[in-house]
């Protein structure tokens, strides 16, 4: 069975788009949408295309566009701020017959709002930092001995770690607080956030320990099938550089539990913390995320699985051979980017 895939906001995922060409194993092509035609990810497909801005009115036409004329088969969104839109028009693309590999509007609502994720995290009883919108009540908590510095400041419609501070006295928070909203309106989380500007930046407690990525794996029907997890060894511009592979029944029962009241489809990325031997959750990014090359070399081929899900096999145990204490690290190559 030929398949042909779309990756959608593109960008950087080089590693991601290699992995399905692997995966998919000649039997059909890789497509790759972005709106700059130098994003490098688009050197590596088979066929890169050019379209328009995410929040342009035309985006879901050029999409749809693209599906009838290259025959594509199922739809992959690469960035945070795209989910809210494909997951808007999942059933309007997909009556050209393309799937679209998005959760529903709702899980991606609670992903994408820091607020509720907080709340659903807190609702499903996993422990998560404390999580405030308030700059007044924050101060009183930390005058009432329950929050301390340092704490972090972020935008709460966010992607990756743009816009992110550690204030560490009462005078960088009021620094750091008034700051992001003047940053936030110029930036690209501008018309994520404008539904409320006033409650668009987020104060939440600083957790202090070891940092994991975990990935939880479901099928495309929302089935839980799998948490794969990595301590992450080495940080850099908001992303895992280096990492390596655990297995740990802590990691699962957590992962499963998502899982089972997310009902999310696919990869979803989250962040974890170990602190005070408890395990903290605080990001759920439902998406292949930056780390997922780490669990990809460590033996999950998660990409493999897709392919085979697409295609209606269940049976994919061959493609899981997930072994812990692998250590990878990151590194950047060059591409030259043809003008002409």
């Amino acid at each position: 069975m030929s398949l042909n895939l779309l990756f959608t906001c593109a960008g950087r995922r080089n590693y991601l788009i290699n992995y399905f060409k692997e995966a998919i194993k000649g039997q059909g092509k890789i497509f790759t949408a972005d709106m700059s035609s130098s994003a490098p990810a688009m050197v590596d497909a088979d066929v890169a295309i050019v379209v328009p801005s995410i929040y342009d009115d035309n985006y879901i036409t050029a999409l749809k566009n693209i599906v009838k004329e290259h025959d594509i088969n199922a739809i992959i969104s690469l960035n945070d701020l795209e989910l809210p839109i494909l997951s808007k028009h999942k059933d309007n693309l997909e009556t050209t017959g393309v799937k679209v590999l998005i959760s529903s509007e709702s899980v991606i609502d609670i992903a994408f709002d820091k607020v509720k994720t907080f709340n659903f995290l807190s609702d499903i009883g996993l422990k998560t930092p404390k999580t405030y919108t308030s700059l007044h009540k924050v101060k009183d908590n930390i005058f009432n001995g329950i929050l301390k510095f340092p704490l972090v400041v972020k935008p709460r419609w966010g992607s990756a770690s743009i816009g992110i501070d550690f204030p560490e006295s009462e005078e960088e928070l009021d620094l750091a607080f008034k700051l992001q909203h003047i940053k936030l309106k110029k930036s690209i989380l501008n018309t994520a956030s404008e539904q409320d500007l006033e409650n668009a930046i987020l104060i939440q407690e600083k957790m202090n320990g070891k940092e994991f990525g975990m990935d939880i794996v479901n099928d495309f029907e929302g089935n839980y099938y799998g948490t794969f997890v990595r301590e992450k060894v080495n940080m850099r511009s908001g992303e895992t550089d280096k990492a390596v592979s655990i297995i740990d029944n802590r990691f699962d029962e957590i992962g499963e539990k998502i899982s089972k009241n997310l009902k999310h489809i696919g990869s979803l990325d989250c962040d974890v913390f170990i602190a005070n031997n408890e395990l903290y959750v605080l990001e759920l990014n439902p998406r292949f995320g930056g780390g997922y090359p780490f669990s990809h070399e460590a033996g999950i081929d998660t990409t493999a699985i897709y392919i085979e899900w697409l295609k209606g096999n269940t049976n994919v145990s061959e493609f899981n051979n997930y072994k812990a204490g692998k250590l990878f690290s990151k590194c950047d190559r060059m591409l030259e980017i043809k003008t002409s």
